[in-house]
């Protein structure tokens, strides 16, 4: 069974068909990238997946279970976190309260009086565990608003990470940055998710981080799903090189 499934996922804005009866399967432990050009409906598809908007049409399914139509926190506490395409950070705390506050947002008896000491303690370890694994260790003390673009971004990741997730989400994790600091950006990913276990959908325009990290990929176009496969299959599709102009050499 899938782990993730869209069936006809829609989306509508008045006239505009943002996302167009997407139908996608993701598999546990999977790393799929979801790809297209501007305005092909990439985000809005992870926004309606995440619960930030209601779907027009159609449904989604995580764990077997229907998720599209509920808020956005019944649908973290489920086991799904995300990423944005704007850096979603509290820019004067610290990077490790940043992080604790995340983790804490998925413990149970986090808002409880009694027991808070053990949550406390619980999200601290998650939050320095997510940050070694993004190599943010050295930065934990440091105010996030005084962290480089790509420290930031990969802050945000760290957030995700220590909400113990099924499903990571990232929206454009490497947007802004600079060649060098997308290049570590993939490296530090990569390792992390080298352990296996973790299942991760990736929206992503640099199609070099794409194929550095993805094992299937899907394809949207003007709200609506062009191709889907691995990452040879999508290079070969015509109609891909069509959207792309020109394709990926």
């Amino acid at each position: 069974m899938p782990l993730l499934e869209c069936i006809r996922l829609t989306r509508r804005f008045g006239a505009l068909i943002a996302v167009d009866n997407v139908n996608m399967a993701v598999e546990p432990g999977e790393i799929r990238a979801v790809i297209g050009p501007n305005g092909a409906g990439k985000s809005t598809l992870f926004n309606v997946i995440t619960g930030v908007l209601k779907p027009t049409d159609g449904e989604a399914f995580f764990n077997g279970e229907r998720i599209s139509g509920l808020p956005v926190h019944e649908v973290a506490q489920r086991g799904i976190a995300r990423t944005f395409q704007l850096t979603h950070l509290f820019p004067q705390l610290t990077a490790r309260e940043n992080v604790r506050i995340a983790a804490q947002a998925r413990l149970e008896g986090r808002w409880a009086m009694l027991g808070g000491g053990k949550v406390l303690a619980q999200s601290r370890r998650r939050a320095d565990e997510a940050l070694e694994q993004l190599r943010l260790t050295r930065f934990s003390d440091t105010p996030a608003r005084n962290l480089s673009h790509g420290d930031q971004r990969l802050l945000e990741v760290a957030m995700a990470v220590a909400q113990a997730p099924i499903l990571l989400m990232l929206d454009e994790p490497t947007q802004g940055l600079s060649i060098e600091e997308t290049e570590r950006a993939v490296d530090i990913l990569r390792q992390m998710l080298a352990g296996g276990g973790l299942t991760v959908i990736l929206v992503e325009h640099d199609m070099e981080v794409v194929f550095k990290l993805a094992e299937k990929i899907t394809v949207l176009h003007r709200g609506q799903v062009i191709a889907d496969g691995t990452p040879d299959e999508v290079k070969a599709d015509a109609q891909v090189q069509s959207a792309y102009l020109g394709g990926f050499e």
